[in-house]
């Protein structure tokens, strides 16, 4: 290419570096520079995570590992997971509804799981599901590191289209008030579908559904509005960490099946 053709093209670049910044930034965080440490440590961004909390949270305290989370993910290293904004989003639905059974699928490195743990209601559990076997172990140490126990939560690991038809067999899950995916925004409607089918769903049951604009999940919002099964409300905010970047929460409330 000529110096004269790379020249005229240059306006557009640098159109494009500015209107979308916020996702190049988040690009270089998330992929590139998380890549490098990942070789050079030779831990994954969750383990570099929990060594942080070990060093500068206050055990038996959620709150605190919850901020000091926050400060990692701003300062250090971004993690997927639902930040302050959207946590309040989850602390309130789960102090309003006051369900006697959670169930979250993508516990990740624990973040949900600890605002929905310290807002249950006295006797309550929750059941987390996490396929990746090493995210995993980080996050049982999180949430033991917290101060919950197995009789509140109890971490399940594989995936969840394996591990929901054996909820009620093997772990005693019988029906789940409130359900939060947080796991991969394209297995969402499939899951849906699945607990659906196994009949865990009472009905008035909350289904909040994170991620639903970013990356997005567009079949699995088509099927709770045309359903006919759910109420929908979509809670928009910008993507933790990054409060350019458009997403949002999805609010379903069900219906009953119909």
């Amino acid at each position: 290419m000529s110096p004269a053709i790379a020249l005229a093209f240059l306006p557009f670049l640098v159109t494009l570096l500015v209107r979308y910044r916020h996702y190049f930034r988040l690009l270089v965080r998330a992929v590139v520079v998380r890549g490098l440490r990942d070789r050079l440590s030779g831990l994954r961004a969750e383990e570099r995570a929990f060594q942080y909390l070990l060093t500068h949270a206050l055990p038996g305290d959620p709150r605190h590992i919850l901020a000091t989370f926050d400060h990692w993910c701003g300062h250090r290293e971004y993690l997927a997971h639902l930040g302050p904004l959207k946590g309040q989003i989850l602390t309130r639905l789960v102090q309003d509804r006051a369900p006697g059974c959670v169930l979250e699928l993508g516990t990740r490195c624990g973040y949900a799981t600890l605002l929905i743990a310290q807002a249950l209601p006295p006797g309550a559990r929750l059941l987390t599901v996490e396929q990746d076997p090493r995210v995993a172990a980080v996050a049982e140490k999180v949430i033991r590191f917290a101060g919950f126990d197995e009789r509140t939560v109890e971490l399940a690991v594989g995936r969840p289209e394996d591990v929901i038809p054996r909820l009620r067999a093997r772990h005693g899950l019988r029906r789940a008030e409130l359900v939060l995916l947080a796991h991969e925004p394209r297995r969402y409607l499939r899951d849906l579908q699945l607990l659906e089918a196994q009949a865990l769903l009472p009905a008035g049951a909350t289904v909040l559904a994170d991620r639903v604009l970013f990356p997005g999940a567009p079949r699995f919002l088509q099927y709770a509005k045309a359903c006919g099964r759910y109420r929908c409300r979509l809670h928009r905010t910008g993507l933790q960490y990054f409060p350019a970047i458009r997403d949002g929460v999805a609010q379903l409330t069900f219906s009953g099946p119909g």
